[in-house]
């Protein structure tokens, strides 16, 4: 038991086998100084050798085995073993360093003593000769074990904070992989969310064209914008696009409910007065909504007696829509008394109805557009929307007009800032409605492929 506490010391220490270290080679050639010895070392004993930690004077040897005599015996003794004659010694006279061709007749040793006991190994001296020594030189030689003791501790210290360091490094290092790994789990949570509460695709709608684009300002957040454009029979075709209070699983939930809800209240009447007022109600209603509420435009699309269709939009707190007719005509569509939705009981809302022709569009957003700021800091807003909108060249394209905000956007210094949702329909002339459903087709199921925050 003894011993296997003493070899738990001497592991502790980790010093078997380590390479030559200049302070232990010191102590040994100090010690044959002092003593006038051809031979002097550190040694440290281990379960079945005596392994030199530094030898001064035997050049080549690194260890020897464990046999009683000389280290073996010291390393068993509190007190410093000090041999005069070796072939006198009965126990000694037969260690293989006198019997061998090192002929040692004098053997002295001080045990290196823990402070809590244990004995790890030994300094010696060796003479070729017959000697004495006094109690001072015996003081002597304890005190170069106390030295090497010293050292041993200092060493174990440096060991124990480098081994703290990389214990803390790993342990930094594996909370940062499983803070990644957090991390992609979240995006993909959120990513995968996000796409349950948003249109795979646009449908295709007889003599309209259809985009989208949707950006969440982060991926570890699932936004509340959402939109949708579903039919209702009879060759019309209901749209809606509005943002929810708030970001994450309470505004998912709540988007759920919001996309839900407008789908149901408007197979039942497609009024969008009533369509609103429905979704109010339901807000209201669950108490799991709490006082959160959302924006949102509402329209109803019919075939026009002529040509194109007509639409009929219905608000609830949101920014308004534009109605873009060509040469650079903007005009906004924001009927008036569309009040929050999810806030009050009593709220209104109000609906307009607009010819929407050929070569003309209509646009819907969130207020993470209007919200982004350029690069002197001020916001983009309603006012600068409409002049960005006035100013195109380009036709009147639902693909090439959510294509220029996206640009716009993309030019920003710190993008969009916020959620970003956009919906854009218009009518093709005659002459390009051929080209209409690889347009839809390509438009609306691209993005998702492009980037997670793309649906």
């Amino acid at each position: 038991m003894e011993e296997a506490a003493r070899m738990d010391a001497v592991r502790r220490y980790d010093i078997l086998d380590t390479p030559p270290d200049g302070a232990f080679d010191r102590v040994a050639a100090m010690a044959a100084r002092l003593f006038k010895v051809p031979v002097a070392s550190v040694t440290i004993v281990d379960e079945d050798r005596i392994w030199f930690k530094a030898a001064h004077g035997l050049e080549g040897v690194s260890e020897i085995g464990r046999e009683p005599g000389l280290c073996g015996s010291a390393v068993l003794s509190d007190e410093t073993l000090v041999i005069p004659d070796t072939l006198t010694d009965p126990v000694a006279c037969s260690n293989a360093l006198v019997t061998g061709p090192m002929g040692v007749r004098f053997y002295a040793a001080a045990p290196i003593t823990t402070r809590d006991g244990h004995r790890l190994g030994t300094v010696n001296i060796l003479d070729t000769k017959p000697r004495l020594i006094t109690e001072d030189d015996t003081a002597t030689l304890a005190d170069l074990a106390a030295i090497v003791l010293d050292e041993l501790e200092v060493r174990l210290s440096a060991l124990d904070a480098l081994r703290a360091e990389q214990e803390r490094r790993q342990e930094q290092e594996e909370a940062r992989q499983r803070a990644e790994r957090d991390k992609a789990a979240l995006e993909a949570f959120a990513s995968t969310l996000q796409r349950t509460l948003l249109p795979p695709a646009l449908p295709v709608v007889p003599g309209l064209e259809l985009a989208c684009h949707y950006a969440t300002a982060s991926a570890q957040n699932v936004g509340g914008d959402f939109y949708d454009v579903f039919p209702l029979g009879g060759n019309r075709w209901a749209f809606f696009l509005g943002d929810v209070c708030g970001k994450g699983p309470e505004a998912a939930a709540l988007t759920s409910l919001t996309r839900y809800t407008l789908r149901a209240a408007a197979l039942i009447d497609p009024d969008p007065d009533v369509v609103l007022t429905s979704l109010n109600t339901a807000l209201l209603l669950d108490p799991a909504v709490g006082t959160r509420f959302c924006t949102a435009v509402f329209g109803v699309l019919e075939p026009h007696e002529k040509d194109g269709f007509t639409v009929t939009v219905a608000t609830g707190g949101h920014p308004p829509a534009y109605h873009l007719r060509g040469s650079r005509a903007v005009e906004a569509v924001q009927p008036k008394g569309g009040m929050l939705i999810g806030a009050i009981a009593e709220a209104h809302f109000a609906s307009r109805s607009i010819h929407l022709a050929p070569g003309e569009g209509l646009l819907l957003y969130t207020d993470g557009l209007t919200e982004a700021r350029t690069l002197g800091g001020e916001m983009i807003g309603e006012e600068g929307l409409t002049r960005f909108l006035g100013d195109r060249t380009a036709t009147v394209s639902a693909t090439a007009v959510i294509q220029d905000i996206v640009d716009l956007l993309d030019a920003m210094p710190h993008g969009a800032g916020d959620d970003v949702a956009l919906l854009a329909l218009s009518v093709p002339h005659a002459d390009t409605a051929g080209d209409l459903t690889a347009t839809i087709t390509a438009h609306t199921i691209a993005p998702a492929d492009e980037t997670e925050s793309r649906p």
